[in-house]
């Protein structure tokens, strides 16, 4: 079964099939439709850290927080920059101002909490966001991988948290992997097929090229699964939900297609109070 779109009052959210069977657990990824943004931030831009209107930002959020349930100031965003840091959301996290919050958040790429009601999510506009979820310690994440992050195994590294912290069975998680830029769109320069092949991944498995041109093109699903099933994850809890941002860019954010200035997809997990 593959990710479906849903339509929550006013907005539009797509929800994987496997995590959606979870009653625990609410978790949404956000679509262009039914916000208050213009031009290339139109409709549905919950970008905290784009350079859109901040009333609109924040009208978007208000729209998406009503619509999914979850209370705007319990969603927690990092300001995200392609590494690979991992943070747990905690009691302790939680304490802190919001000055200090921003903080704590700037440079994080993965989020990961056992805190019921708290919503952990990222921005994405191609990049991959990956959902985690752990229903034997109640546990949940949120990744963002762009190709660097994904590089340097973010989502691996995030599972391995989950894991290695909070004592989860791998051969129960359950994983999502969100719109974002499929292979056929995402093509690259021959420094970021070095990279790849430097970070030790089965060339043969994630790079196609162009029988003519010989340009090259990485598949950035792959990667990611791949990566998880090295954390320990099984193969058939892994949903790819099989959208591709940069072909359907009217249904989601492209920042190929919409260029720097282009909104997000937001992506986020909570934990429901027993």
């Amino acid at each position: 079964m593959k990710m479906k779109i849903q339509e929550n009052k006013q907005i539009e959210v797509s929800r994987f099939s496997g995590l959606s069977g979870y009653r625990d657990i609410s978790h949404f990824t956000t679509t262009r439709h039914g916000g208050v943004s213009t031009g290339t931030y139109a409709s549905m831009n919950p970008g905290v850290y784009t350079e859109d209107d901040p009333g609109f930002i924040r009208k978007n959020l208000e729209l998406l927080s009503n619509a999914v349930g979850i209370s705007l100031e319990n969603m927690v965003i990092p300001h995200q920059t392609h590494e690979d840091r991992v943070l747990a959301i905690d009691a302790s996290f939680l304490s802190l101002n919001d000055k200090e919050r921003k903080l704590r958040l700037e440079g994080v790429d993965a989020l990961v909490t056992n805190v019921p009601d708290v919503c952990v999510a990222v921005s994405t506009a191609d990049c991959v966001p990956v959902l985690l979820y752990a229903p034997d310690r109640k546990v949940v994440a949120a990744v963002h991988a762009g190709w660097r992050g994904t590089v340097l195994h973010i989502a691996r590294k995030a599972a391995s948290l989950m894991i290695e912290a909070y004592d989860c069975d791998p051969t129960q998680l359950v994983a999502g992997i969100g719109p974002s830029i499929s292979q056929a769109a995402f093509e690259v320069g021959e420094e970021v097929v070095k990279a790849f092949q430097m970070a030790g991944f089965p060339m043969e498995r994630i790079l196609r090229r162009n029988a003519e041109t010989q340009k090259a093109y990485i598949d950035l699903w792959e990667t990611n699964r791949l990566q998880l099933l090295e954390a320990g994850l099984l193969s058939e809890h892994i949903e790819i939900a099989g959208i591709c941002t940069y072909i359907r860019y009217e249904d989601y954010f492209s920042a190929r297609r919409l260029g720097v200035k282009s909104g997000r997809i937001l992506t986020g997990i909570c934990l429901k109070k027993s």
